[in-house]
C-alpha cells in the first residue's frame, strides 16, 4: 500500500453527501420509517404476551385466555413477516436508488473531466470506482439500510419495556454493555483500513487486466515475454486480498462470537437475578420470561448494531473514493449562458489570435490513487505555445507542419477544447469557441486523428455514433465516399458486423477510412486531421487520401501532417518550431524561401528516396 493510501478518519462530511443523494427518496424513506416502527413494536410485544401467557397457566389455570394470547401471538407473527417483506422492499428500493443516482452522477461527471485526466489516470482504477467502489457501497448501504434503523428502535422500544418490568434486572443485564461499544469502534476503524487498502489491491488488478486483456497489451506480452512475471505481480496483489479477506472474516467470527457469548451470559444474569425476585413473590415468573425474552430482543439488535457499523465503515470508504472522483473539477467547463454558432451559409472560418498555453500541472485534474503514485506531479504551467496567430478562411486548408514536439497537436486540441487556452482566444466565425455550448462545438468540429478510435461494436453501431438518427442509406453513402462500400458489403453480416475492440478486426487503413465514413455522416464544418494517415502503407495511405477528400470538400480544415507530400495542396502551411510559428506560405512558396521548411522536405525526401529505389 503506497504512502498516499494509509488509512485515514474517514470524513464527517461523508455521510451528509450520502444523505443528499437520499433527500430525492424522502416519501420512500417515511414509509420505511413507519414500517420498520411498526415491525419493532410488533417485535417488542410478542415476549410481553409470552409472560403473560406463563402468567396466565401458572396462577388461575385461563385456558381461554391462554387460546386467546396464543392466537394473538400467532397474528402478529404474521403480520411482524408481512411487515418485515414490505419494509425490506422498500429499504432496497431506497438503497438501489441512490446508488443509480450515484453512479449516474459519476459516469457524467468522468465524462466532463478534460483529456489530460484520461491520459494520466489508470483506466482500471476509474473502473473499479465506478464499478468495484460503487458495488460496495450498494450491497452495504441496501443490506444495513433495513437492520440499522429496525435495530435502533427495537433496542430502545426492548430498554423501555424492560425498564417498566423491572430496573433492577435490566441494570444488570447493561453492565456488559460497554463489552459491545468498545470493540466495535476499534474494529470498525481496523475494517475501514483493511477495505481501503484491499479496494486499491482491487483497482490494481482491474488495471492490469484491462491493459493486459487488450489486444496490444498482450501482442507486448507476448512479444517481450513476460507472462510468466505478469502472473507473478497479479498473484502478488491477489495473494494481499486473499489474505485480507481471511483477515477480515476472522476478525468478524471472532466479534460475533465474543458478542454472542456476553448475550448468552447477560441472560444467565436475568434468569439468576429473575428467578431469585420470583421466588421471593418481588416479580411474576410470567415477567421473568418476558425479560428472558426481551433480553434477546436487547442483545441481538446490539449484536447486529455493532456489525453494521463494521459494514458501514465500510461503506463509507466506498463513498468516499466515489466521492473523490466527483470533487475533481471538470477544469473545461460549458459558459453559463453559451450560445450556438451561428448559421453561416459560406461556411465557418478558424482564428487563432495570439495563443498561449501551457499544459497544467496533475494536481488541477488528477488523483494520486488513480495515477498509482504516492504524490501527483506538480509540474506544469511552462508555456509550450507562444502567440500563435493565424486565420482560416471558410473553406481553407491551413497545413501545420514541423518537427515532434513543435505543438501541432497541442493547437488542433485547443479548436475542439480539449484543452483552454491560457491566453489569446481561438474563435469559429469570430466567436471565442468558449462562448459556445459543448453541443454546437461538437456539430461543428470534427476530428480525424491518426489512430481512429472504434469501439467494440457493429459497423453501423460505430458510424452511428456520429449521427444516431442516422438511416442504413445514409451510411451506406457514407461507406461509399470513404471507400469502404465493397469492403462492408462483402462481409457476412455487412453492417452488424463486430469490428473488435477499437476497431483491431480490421486492418489500419480500414479502420481509418471507417472514421472518415463517421466524420461524413457526422457533416462538422471544420475538419481537423491530426497525422490521420501516419501509420499507413503506401497501398492504405492513398486509399484514405482518396476518402479524405471528400471529407474535406467544402469545409475549413486544419491538417497536421509528418509527410510533407500530403500538404502540397494547401492553402497556407504554418511551420513550427518549439511553439511558435517560423515560417507561412504555400508549398511553393516556402520552398522558394529556402527556410525551414525547406529543410524538412528535403531531409524527408531524401530519406525517403532509397526506399523508393
Amino acid at each position: 500500500m503506497r504512502a498516499g493510501d494509509t488509512p485515514k478518519a474517514l470524513s464527517r462530511g461523508t455521510l451528509k453527501r450520502v444523505a443528499r443523494f437520499a433527500r430525492p427518496h424522502w416519501r420512500r424513506l417515511l414509509a420505511f420509517l413507519v414500517l420498520t416502527v411498526v415491525s419493532a413494536v410488533l417485535a417488542v410485544t410478542t415476549p410481553v404476551l409470552a409472560g403473560k401467557v406463563v402468567d396466565a397457566i401458572v396462577g388461575g389455570r385461563d385456558l381461554p385466555l391462554v387460546i386467546w394470547l396464543a392466537v394473538v401471538i400467532a397474528v402478529l407473527a404474521v403480520a411482524d413477516a408481512g411487515f418485515g417483506l414490505v419494509e425490506r422492499w422498500q429499504s432496497a428500493r431506497i438503497g438501489e436508488g441512490i446508488i443509480f443516482d450515484l453512479r449516474r452522477a459519476v459516469f457524467e461527471h468522468v465524462q466532463r473531466m478534460p483529456i489530460a485526466f484520461f491520459t494520466r489516470t489508470r483506466t482500471g482504477a476509474l473502473v473499479s470506482r465506478l464499478n468495484n467502489d460503487v458495488i460496495g457501497a450498494q450491497r452495504t448501504f441496501t443490506a444495513t439500510l433495513s437492520g440499522l434503523v429496525t435495530n435502533v428502535i427495537q433496542l430502545a422500544l426492548s430498554l423501555a419495556v424492560m425498564l417498566t418490568l423491572s430496573w433492577q434486572v435490566t441494570l444488570l443485564a447493561l453492565v456488559l454493555l460497554p463489552i459491545f461499544v468498545i470493540p466495535a469502534r476499534r474494529l470498525g476503524r481496523r475494517m475501514a483500513g483493511l477495505q481501503r487498502e484491499a479496494a486499491n489491491l482491487n483497482a490494481g488488478m482491474t488495471t492490469q487486466m484491462t491493459e493486459r486483456f487488450s489486444a496490444p497489451g498482450a501482442t507486448l506480452v507476448k512479444l517481450f515475454g513476460r507472462p510468466v512475471q505478469e502472473a507473478d505481480d497479479f498473484a502478488l496483489r491477489a495473494g494481499r486480498v486473499r489474505d485480507i479477506g481471511v483477515r477480515t472474516a476472522m476478525l468478524t467470527r471472532w466479534f460475533m462470537t465474543s458478542l454472542t457469548l456476553v448475550s448468552a451470559l447477560a441472560q444467565a444474569l436475568v434468569y439468576g437475578l429473575g428467578g431469585y425476585l420470583a421466588l421471593t413473590g418481588k416479580l411474576a415468573p410470567g415477567t421473568v420470561v418476558a425479560l428472558a425474552l426481551l433480553l434477546t430482543r436487547l442483545y441481538a439488535p446490539l449484536t447486529a448494531l455493532a456489525n453494521v457499523r463494521v459494514d458501514v465503515m465500510t461503506a463509507l470508504v466506498s463513498f468516499e473514493r466515489v466521492f473523490e472522483v466527483l470533487d475533481l473539477d471538470p477544469m473545461i467547463k460549458e459558459k453559463p449562458g453559451a450560445r450556438a454558432l451561428p448559421a453561416a451559409s459560406g461556411g465557418v472560418s478558424v482564428e487563432f489570435s495570439d495563443v498561449r498555453f501551457g499544459y497544467p500541472a496533475a494536481d488541477r485534474y488528477s488523483l494520486a490513487s488513480l495515477e498509482d503514485v504516492a504524490t501527483l506531479d506538480h509540474r506544469g504551467g511552462e508555456e509550450v505555445l507562444h502567440g500563435i496567430s493565424f486565420r482560416a478562411e471558410p473553406g481553407e486548408m491551413v497545413a501545420l507542419v514541423g518537427s515532434s514536439g513543435a505543438g501541432k497537436s497541442t493547437i488542433a486540441s485547443l479548436l475542439p477544447r480539449l484543452y483552454d487556452v491560457d491566453a489569446g482566444a481561438v474563435r469559429l466565425s469570430d466567436v471565442d469557441v468558449r462562448d459556445l455550448t459543448f453541443a454546437s462545438l461538437r456539430e461543428t468540429v470534427g476530428v480525424v486523428t491518426q489512430d481512429g478510435h472504434l469501439f467494440h461494436d457493429t459497423i453501423r453501431a460505430n458510424l452511428a455514433y456520429a449521427r444516431p438518427d442516422v438511416t442504413d442509406d445514409e451510411i451506406w453513402a457514407a461507406l461509399e465516399r470513404a471507400r469502404l462500400g465493397e469492403l462492408v458489403h462483402s462481409l457476412p453480416d455487412g453492417l452488424d458486423t463486430t469490428v473488435g475492440e477499437r476497431g483491431y478486426r480490421l486492418s489500419g487503413g480500414e479502420r481509418q477510412r471507417l472514421t472518415i465514413a463517421r466524420l461524413l455522416l457526422a457533416q462538422p464544418k471544420v475538419v481537423i486531421l491530426d497525422e490521420a494517415t501516419a501509420h499507413l502503407d503506401s497501398e492504405s495511405e492513398a486509399a484514405v487520401a482518396e476518402a479524405l477528400t471528400h471529407a474535406l470538400a467544402g469545409r475549413t480544415a486544419l491538417v497536421i501532417a509528418h509527410r510533407l507530400s500530403t500538404v502540397r495542396a494547401a492553402d497556407r502551411i504554418l511551420v513550427l518550431e518549439h511553439g511558435e510559428i517560423v515560417e507561412r506560405g504555400t508549398h511553393e512558396e516556402l520552398l522558394a524561401a529556402n527556410g525551414r521548411y525547406a529543410t524538412l522536405h528535403a531531409t524527408q525526401f531524401a530519406d525517403e528516396e532509397p526506399a523508393v529505389a
